[in-house]
């Protein structure tokens, strides 16, 4: 590992993250929560939350995030993903609501609408889509033998872009591993574009990372069809080269099970990211775990494989 790789120098220009439970003030990362599951709480649950944010505002400092540095975009990126909430296109896995909320670091940590937020991952057996020849280690199915129909330049990519609370929601898997990497999965906020063709274009990346599970709950995912049919030595948090152990601010997703004893019918996950829209990231940054790194080519033992000529194709069905 490079000296770099470690650094973890923080300004205040830097993108971050917290989840609702981090310091907040005026109670905005909850409600940050609220709004990202709007649709799933009860009143009850509503009051309570409030109330928590009030007894918090009044007990915690005005600095309302955790800083958290940017971390390198990996060798699996691709342009050109879709503009859709369902990024999954019949690939089969646990399921996983993602709730995310983009807010402004820079002017209280007020939301980010029109945030364009762009998150890809492999499939429940290691591969990407654009890179389906890639070895993703140990022993697993050829990425063909799934049975899906999914296109194999778009599956598990995508955009969501930003309600007027900065709030964006995707209906993805559980994601599986590859050697020698943890559980994760890449993410892009992306500001100053729209939306044209079916994909996001222009503005600027403000922010780049990777959001990373609890070891517990992948590894008993990791025990399920059709995850189980990919076998070999699973990398942990503490073991894995971009992951900082920094928790929420590591990027760590909180994750609430759909059904406690039945891990099969899936999580939701949740975490808000602060940006800087002013600020511009390149994707190179670095990560903070074990030894390696995830650059722009695969390091040495990751999978190895060739992107399709040109970017992942916007013809494909897309949706809001």
């Amino acid at each position: 590992m490079t000296g770099n790789h470690r650094n973890k120098t923080i300004t205040r220009r830097r993108a971050i993250a917290v989840t609702g439970g981090t310091v907040a003030a005026g109670g905005l990362a909850v409600a940050g929560y609220q709004s990202a599951f709007a649709d799933d709480a009860t009143a009850t649950a509503t009051a309570d939350a409030t109330a928590s944010a009030s007894a918090t505002s009044t007990s915690t400092s005005s600095e309302c995030m955790t800083l958290m540095t940017s971390v390198t975009e990996g060798p699996y990126y691709l342009d050109g993903a879709l503009v859709r909430k369902d990024i999954t296109e019949g690939k089969s896995g646990v399921p996983l609501t993602l709730r995310l909320t983009v807010v402004d670091a820079t002017d209280g940590c007020t939301p980010v609408p029109g945030a364009a937020v762009e998150i890809w991952h492999c499939d429940a057996w290691g591969y990407y889509s654009g890179y389906t020849t890639a070895n993703p280690g140990g022993s697993a199915p050829a990425e063909s033998e799934d049975g899906s129909t999914a296109d194999d330049a778009t599956y598990l990519r995508g955009y969501q872009i930003a309600n007027a609370n900065g709030v964006v929601k995707f209906e993805t898997i559980f994601p599986g591993w590859y050697t020698p990497r943890t559980c994760h999965i890449h993410v892009k906020v992306h500001t100053g574009g729209e939306k044209e063709d079916g994909t996001y274009e222009g503005g600027k990346v403000n922010y780049t990372g990777q959001f990373f599970f609890d070891d517990d709950i992948a590894q008993e995912i990791f025990t399920l069809e059709p995850y189980s049919q990919h076998t070999g030595s699973y990398t942990t948090l503490d073991n894995d080269m971009v992951y900082d152990g920094g928790g929420a601010a590591g990027g760590l997703l909180t994750l609430k099970a759909v059904k406690k004893a039945d891990p099969s019918k899936g999580y939701r996950g949740f975490l808000t990211l602060g940006i800087d829209p002013d600020a511009e990231n390149t994707g190179a940054g670095s990560g903070g775990g074990g030894e390696g790194g995830e650059g722009g080519t695969p390091p040495s033992g990751a999978p190895t494989g060739e992107p399709p000529t040109g970017s992942a194709s916007p013809s494909a069905s897309a949706s809001s």
